[in-house]
């Protein structure tokens, strides 16, 4: 499709590496693509911003109009993790105290800048208009209902929902047993390759997902 990148034309971004079944959309933005890493069946829709030191896995999602910014500490997205529509993952913040000038037109030396490693771990879900600021981490398998804010570290394997987010729910973990027969059916497929995907299925699913997860909490 016209609207994403061609393999050829992702080859010149100038991507620190990036694999196989790629949907990039041309309205996305790339800062800084040499320290952009990008794994197999990724998709990343429009209007979406990607800065600095990003590492993403394989089979991820990150829906229309998220932001992921990071410094050298990095922030890592996991093999199956999702980001749904107009999330934030700020892996630095100025300081709001007044200890420091503010924004990216004044020299560092004058600015507080805190700055920490984000991780989303695999299966990990983050909800619409979510947020994760720095010091936040999903464990593995967490997901987040829409509308909530992660500033401190998660724990594997329940549903978080709020500002500041709380532990509301256990997770099943029924789509590991799914993860393996995906990964068996395409190795028995395609010799190990990677076929391509319906990537507006993983969208449809996530939203229902965090819906879900609102509906229960209201």
């Amino acid at each position: 499709m016209d609207s994403f990148y061609t393999k050829k034309e992702l080859e010149h971004l100038g991507f620190k590496s990036i694999g196989n079944n790629i949907f990039l959309s041309k309205k996305a933005s790339f800062y800084n693509p040499e320290k952009i890493s990008i794994g197999n069946n990724v998709r990343i829709d429009d209007f979406v911003i990607i800065s600095g030191y990003v590492t993403i896995g394989n089979f991820v999602h990150i829906a229309t109009g998220s932001v992921v910014m990071a410094k050298k500490e990095g922030i890592f997205i996991e093999d199956f993790a999702g980001i749904s529509i107009q999330c934030k993952i700020l892996g630095s913040s100025d300081d709001f105290s007044g200890n420091g000038l503010i924004g990216p037109c004044v020299p560092e030396k004058y600015r507080q800048i805190s700055s920490k490693t984000i991780r989303l771990q695999k299966h990990s879900l983050l909800g619409c208009n979510s947020i994760i600021l720095p010091g936040g981490n999903l464990a593995e398998g967490v997901s987040v209902g829409v509308f909530s804010l992660i500033n401190r570290p998660t724990k594997e394997w329940g549903i978080y929902f709020g500002i500041p987010a709380k532990r509301i729910l256990e997770r099943s973990k029924n789509i590991l047993q799914l993860e393996e027969e995906l990964l068996k059916s395409k190795k028995s497929q395609w010799g190990g390759g990677h076929n391509k995907l319906k990537p507006h299925k993983a969208s449809l699913s996530f939203s229902i997902h965090t819906s879900s997860i609102l509906l229960q909490c209201a």
